[in-house]
């Protein structure tokens, strides 16, 4: 087998969601399987070794990760070699962990050794070398950048202020899908789409102030549709996040010349610089002329430490394309759920309406539905949106699980491992909101660790938290939800993401 076809098998394993992640993106470039490393490092302690998974010379496991979800193939190696062990990718030497308790542990009490990213190159190109807060360093300009959208729109306070946003997009949702109602029988309601357009819509209004319908880009001489934004903004980014170059995996070969690869990433970092070039440009005339919006760019332009045209323009693409991503894939996995549980769809409904009645629901009423909250924490568990943690590197010796990691090291942490981990819970195939739902006990947003956690939690949780619960909650209170045909929960490992395969086509009737 040649390095080509490595690195094409390579890509195949890892590139199949950061962001978002956390959304959480996250996010969705918290979305990287990859990295550049070796181990190295001595053992004072003289700790255990971590268990070694047996692969070959030279490629490691790398052939043993042809599929497109690794995540599965390092649960099911857990079963074998235990909760925490090693593999190598290449070069690179990767301990993974697939329990709730060891991930902890590297989260909180082990963060200041693995605090650090390396990126592959197609993520090192897209995100302008870390300029995101989701795979920057915990540095200084990690914390500046955290501090602005915490301050602007993610925060306590900022969510209050872009609740009318939120609103809307609630409003959006349910008046496209009660047009859509009377000729579902027929034409089956693509959830996906609808919801993936709306939340385009939030993301544009809540950095831009405004949503588009076209943009006149300059730098590219002509005029974008807004499907045409979505591309560039948002598909295009994602797809190349996944289109790893083979010298990822053996860094020592990078002096051999990769141009295609490289040339396809710089175009579509020059197409999606010159759209956000062009909303800049658009609003900072707004801006300039005396007309303030309660927005991202508003507040980067007036009250923020000041940043490069660069770091300016990455920062303002972050959280559009976060938003897009991960609370779609929850919301859609969710109502799949619901819609082929009737009886636990009539559970949610009876809820919803003993709560709200005959008035729409809103974000305050949340509190009081904990089989909503309940249903979103267990589709989050089984239904790990971002199921691989971006890689850590290890850049001091430590320990975890009372075994040695040596400095050098790239550390995966495996969410859906941890949440099928049989010793945390019961049955963990099965989908059972009924498992989060205990007498005067609140549920923990980072129970599953969906959005990460320590220091470098998702700054994105609330809101993705009430965008979801909102629109499930809304959406199952004004209709009846059924599947027109059951596809099966058969998962695309997209980017960092595991969206559907296919999208939930569903026949959907008002229940007024």
């Amino acid at each position: 087998m040649d390095v080509q076809t490595v690195g094409s098998a390579a890509a195949a394993a890892f590139g199949g969601p950061a962001v978002a992640v956390a959304g959480g993106v996250s996010l969705l470039f918290l979305k990287s399987f990859l990295s550049q490393g070796g181990g190295g490092g001595g053992n004072p302690n003289h700790l255990a070794s971590v268990p070694v998974v047996p692969g070959l010379p030279v490629f490691g496991n790398l052939l043993q990760l042809k599929e497109k979800k690794p995540y599965k193939t390092f649960t099911k190696w857990a079963e074998t070699y235990g909760p925490i062990y090693s593999i190598k990718t290449g070069a690179t030497s990767m301990v993974v962990i697939n329990s709730n308790d060891l991930a902890k542990e590297a989260f909180v009490t082990k963060f200041d050794s693995i605090s650090t990213r390396n990126l592959s190159k197609a993520l090192k190109l897209l995100s302008a070398d870390k300029s995101m807060v989701a795979v920057s360093d915990y540095d200084d300009f990690h914390k500046t950048l955290k501090r602005n959208i915490l301050t602007s729109f993610l925060g306590p306070t900022a969510l209050k202020q872009h609740r009318l946003h939120r609103d809307a997009f609630s409003d959006n949702l349910s008046n496209q899908l009660y047009n859509l109602a009377s000729n579902s029988h027929r034409e089956a309601v693509n959830l996906r789409k609808i919801f993936q357009s709306q939340l385009l819509t939030l993301a544009l209004k809540q950095t831009f102030g405004r949503d588009i319908e076209s943009i006149y880009v300059t730098d590219l001489g002509t005029t974008l549709t807004r499907d045409e934004v979505f591309q560039v903004l948002v598909i295009d980014p994602i797809m190349g996040a996944i289109d790893v170059d083979w010298r990822d995996f053996f860094p020592y070969l990078s002096w051999i010349p990769n141009a295609e690869f490289e040339t396809k990433i710089e175009q579509m970092c020059i197409r999606r610089e010159a759209v956000m070039k062009a909303l800049f440009q658009q609003h900072k005339k707004r801006i300039d002329s005396g007309e303030h919006l309660n927005s991202f760019i508003d507040y980067l332009l007036a009250e923020a430490q000041p940043l490069t045209e660069k770091q300016l323009l990455m920062s303002l693409w972050e959280p559009i394309i976060e938003t897009a991503d991960t609370t779609m894939v929850t919301t859609e996995w969710a109502m799949y759920e619901l819609a082929r549980n009737p009886e636990k769809q009539a559970r949610l409904y009876d809820e919803v309406q003993s709560v709200c009645g005959s008035e729409k629901i809103t974000e305050e009423k949340l509190c009081k539905m904990p089989y909503l909250l309940a249903v979103f924490h267990e589709t989050l568990r089984k239904h790990s949106p971002v199921p691989l943690i971006p890689l850590r590197h290890v850049h001091e010796n430590i320990e975890i699980g009372g075994y040695h990691v040596p400095s050098g090291t790239e550390l995966a942490i495996n969410i859906y491992g941890c949440n099928m981990e049989r010793e945390v819970w019961d049955d963990p195939e099965e989908w059972k909101p009924e498992r989060f739902v205990a007498e005067n006990e609140q549920i923990d947003l980072h129970s599953t660790m969906a959005f990460g956690g320590g220091k470098r939690v998702c700054a994105g949780a609330m809101q993705a938290m009430l965008i979801a619960c909102a629109s499930i909650g809304r959406m199952v209170h004004e209709f009846e939800w059924r599947l027109k045909d059951d596809t099966g929960d058969d998962i695309n490992t997209l980017a960092l993401t595991t969206q559907k395969l296919n999208p939930m086509l569903a026949v959907i009737k008002p229940r007024n």
